[in-house]
């Protein structure tokens, strides 16, 4: 028994010298023209869209997807897999309506604020209706807090996401040829 409990005690050491192997949060890295980006993903509090930015981006889905709707002091949008890939299939016109070949996401809603670098889900007027589009925050918008889900936090690279092509204010933030992510991979 006392040979267990010192086996329990230095398990227990290792965990709380080495915290981030026991915890390390996954991350995406989105590579702009400019730079890369590094999202920690809330895993903690959205648990299936995580699972769904990973899963796209582990597919290759995110690559070469264009940033179709970006609005100066607000956000940059990214995401629609069916109609922004623009090297197979990009439609300006329709980019922002489509999603992947996967369902509908139930909402996660969360206490965390939308703050500058929050990552948050796109979705229509249902709450549920999150699929592959997200969004990612130049400046605080509390406006949105509860009413997105917050996917992830910017944690390196901001300064590459604030080089992002802008869009025409006029049409809600359409941006004619648009910056696009060249690559996005999942590793943490």
């Amino acid at each position: 028994m006392l040979s267990f409990r010192f086996a329990s005690a230095a398990v227990l050491a290792l965990g709380l010298a080495f915290p981030t192997i026991a915890s390390a949060a996954e991350r995406l890295t989105i590579t702009l023209k400019t730079g890369d980006v590094v999202i920690e993903l809330a895993e903690d509090v959205a648990p299936q869209h995580a699972a769904r930015l990973k899963a796209l981006a582990d597919a290759g889905e995110y690559d070469n997807v264009a940033f179709h709707r970006v609005i100066e002091g607000f956000m940059a949008q990214t995401g629609d897999v069916q109609f922004a890939d623009m090297k197979d299939g990009y439609q300006p016109r329709r980019a922002g309506m489509g999603g992947s070949s996967g369902p509908d996401l139930q909402a996660e809603f969360s206490d965390k604020p939308f703050v500058r670098g929050t990552v948050g889900m796109a979705r229509s007027q249902n709450p549920n209706s999150a699929n592959s589009q997200f969004f990612i925050m130049f400046a605080p918008a509390p406006n949105l807090n509860g009413q997105y889900t917050v996917v992830g936090e910017v944690v390196e690279g901001m300064e590459h996401v604030d080089q992002i092509k802008r869009g025409d204010r006029s049409r809600n933030g359409a941006v004619a040829d648009p910056d696009r992510m060249i690559k996005v991979r999942s590793g943490g």
